[in-house]
């Protein structure tokens, strides 16, 4: 493999790759006047190693393009998807060569750097510190998990976002225009409306379509039949993953049934597992309902047995029903609190002896040394209220527990105050 072979015109895509920063669309936070990575470029001096953090089709490759462009330093791309170490070792040793004959470092482009492991990443290291290459990775996760700590302090890294509506359709237009190809009113809309920001993706679709539609306008139904569906971007083992459990989770914490549905038909459309979405409506049901609405809990476990002995796709139902029910429930997250209340005072007092009263007089001497002396049984006193403390004299007056005044809370700050006053 030459890695230093230039790429031949290829797909749409590529033919409309900008080569000026005036035809860049989005971005204008990077490259906009005066921003900051369009200030290292008008500079042509050596650029920083970066890392282009952005969605698929937001530019990442474009703008590594644009550096080679600007500069005068030697210029190298490669995929981590289809190379490996050797791949970084050989173009390694033809930038020192390169530095050797003119001082000048290797720019070198690293397309989907999270996809090499540890000690791919590690092999750039003392390379970048003696400036034999200037590395520009560009990945679609987020570096803060994906890239060596060492090697990401080494770098700044730019946040690139999906391209909006307007600025998508603006791209359509223009690639359509410059091929010649007529597309019927509403084409280029539902063309970004596919694409959702991936502008590579958009443009391979107006190629397709534009190639099915022959001589003839590009209609909407010959994009739609060229969609053949559209595809669900979730990795289930990436930053799509987490982020929509996030969204999950949180419309279900703001009360919000129609978001909560929206991201659970999206995790369920993209091939998640339905036990790990109901392990999470189960941690929630404690987490963020607790008493407020002890139902929550049983009914976020009967949604996990029903999914067990259903399965997908039926299952969507259940899943269904019991994320409204979190969603709507009264929330508290006053058990989860109270916990760690109580732990940080087991924490502050580790050997606190239980209250003799406490314990169990098992024995005749247990007995003898006092054990169970004292203690007043619940279930004699017509209230269920007894006089003595539960707890070492550190802690006694320390109250984890505060109700809220929401659902069946409300009842239990009110018994408890109850407690606290007949005490």
């Amino acid at each position: 493999m030459d890695l230093f072979a230039k790429e031949s015109p290829g797909p749409l895509a590529d033919r409309m790759r900008p080569k000026q920063f005036s035809d860049f669309l989005g971005q204008d936070e990077l490259i906009g006047e005066g921003k900051p990575l369009r200030a290292i470029l008008e500079k042509g001096t050596t650029p920083p190693s970066m890392i282009f953090w952005g969605p698929p089709g937001s530019g990442k490759t474009t703008l590594a393009r644009m550096i080679s462009e600007k500069t005068t330093h030697p210029f190298v791309q490669f995929s981590a998807v289809i190379s490996g170490i050797k791949d970084v070792k050989a173009a390694i040793e033809e930038a020192r060569w390169k530095k050797s004959q003119d001082g000048k470092g290797t720019i070198l482009f690293v397309d989907e750097i999270h996809r090499f492991n540890r000690a791919q990443q590690d092999a750039f290291l003392p390379h970048i510190e003696d400036g034999t290459v200037i590395l520009v990775g560009a990945t679609t996760e987020n570096p803060s998990f994906e890239i060596n700590r060492a090697l990401l302090s080494r770098c700044r890294v730019f946040t690139l976002h999906a391209l909006d509506p307007e600025q998508m359709k603006t791209l359509l237009t223009r690639a359509a225009e410059r091929e010649e190809w007529r597309l019927e009113e509403g084409v280029a809309e539902l063309l970004a409306e596919i694409g959702a920001g991936d502008a590579r993706a958009a443009l391979n679709l107006l190629e397709v379509s534009a190639s099915a539609a022959g001589v003839s306008p590009v209609s909407r139904d010959i994009v739609k039949k060229s969609a053949q569906g559209r595809t669900i971007a979730y990795d289930k083992n990436r930053d799509q993953h987490y982020d929509t459990v996030s969204a999950f989770i949180k419309s279900m914490r703001g009360s919000d049934p129609d978001a909560t549905l929206f991201w659970l038909a999206k995790m369920i459309e993209a091939g998640e597992d339905p036990l790990f979405i109901v392990r999470r409506m189960i941690i929630f049901a404690s987490e963020d309902i607790g008493n407020a609405e002890p139902r929550a809990l049983m009914i976020a476990n009967a949604v996990k047995e029903t999914v067990a002995f259903v399965g997908m796709p039926e299952s969507y139902y259940a899943l269904a029903q019991g994320a409204i029910y979190l969603a709507t429930a009264p929330k508290s997250n006053r058990a989860g609190t109270a916990y760690l209340r109580a732990k940080e005072d087991v924490q502050k007092h580790p050997n606190e002896p239980v209250p003799l009263h406490l314990r169990n007089a098992a024995t005749s001497l247990m007995k003898e040394m006092g054990y169970g002396k004292g203690y007043e049984y619940a279930h004699n006193n017509e209230k269920g209220i007894v006089s003595h403390s539960h707890r070492p004299d550190s802690v006694e007056e320390n109250i984890y527990y505060q109700p809220t005044q929401h659902g069946f809370e409300s009842m239990i700050r009110k018994w408890m105050d109850e407690r606290r006053k007949s005490k």
